[in-house]
């Protein structure tokens, strides 16, 4: 979910497309009043060139984003924190990343980001992630991969994302007991 002030957008991923749709700020009494559908940045050309399928335009969950939006005004404040929280980390990810290259603080800044993310529930972290360090969505899932192998980024059973690991919190100066 992103937030401006007048208004918040909540973003679903179909295949190739990225969805938006945008309620203004005040009391959710029915659906979005704008809805956007682009193609994800590493959309197949393709895809992109058959157009929007009534397929996608079915499998989004008007529901989910709807109960969401129900919910935004008391959780706006704290999410519009938190995005600002994830996306700062997520561009120091980037800084780091062009300054050390693949680092251990890289990949536990990384880490960091991307768990906060799916933490949320945000959908697809990982090309929201591309757009902030500049990388294609593929390097970065590359580098959670190692992220995970080298273990900055622990598995949760059952859950998306993963969890940051006592090692990463090391590497960041993070108090493990927060």
């Amino acid at each position: 979910m992103k937030a401006d002030e007048s208004g918040f957008e909540i973003t679903q991923q179909q295949g190739s497309w990225v969805i938006r749709m945008w309620w203004p700020v005040g009391p959710i009494t029915g659906g979005p009043q704008r809805m956007t559908v682009e193609p994800v940045d590493n959309a197949e050309p393709r895809e992109v060139v058959r157009g929007i399928s009534t397929t996608v335009l079915r499998r989004l969950d008007i529901a989910a984003a709807f109960n969401l939006a129900k919910r935004a005004p008391e959780a706006q404040r704290t999410l519009e924190e938190l995005s600002r929280l994830v996306e700062s980390t997520g561009e120091a990810a980037g800084r780091l990343l062009a300054s050390e290259g693949v680092s251990e603080r890289y990949l536990a800044t990384l880490t960091l980001a991307y768990s906060s993310m799916a933490e949320s529930g945000a959908p697809a972290p990982v090309p929201w992630l591309a757009r902030l360090i500049e990388r294609r969505p593929e390097t970065i899932k590359d580098h959670l991969k190692k992220a995970r192998r080298d273990g900055f980024l622990g598995t949760l059973a059952g859950k998306a994302g993963g969890e940051v690991t006592e090692k990463a919190k090391a590497v960041l100066g993070l108090d493990s007991q927060q």
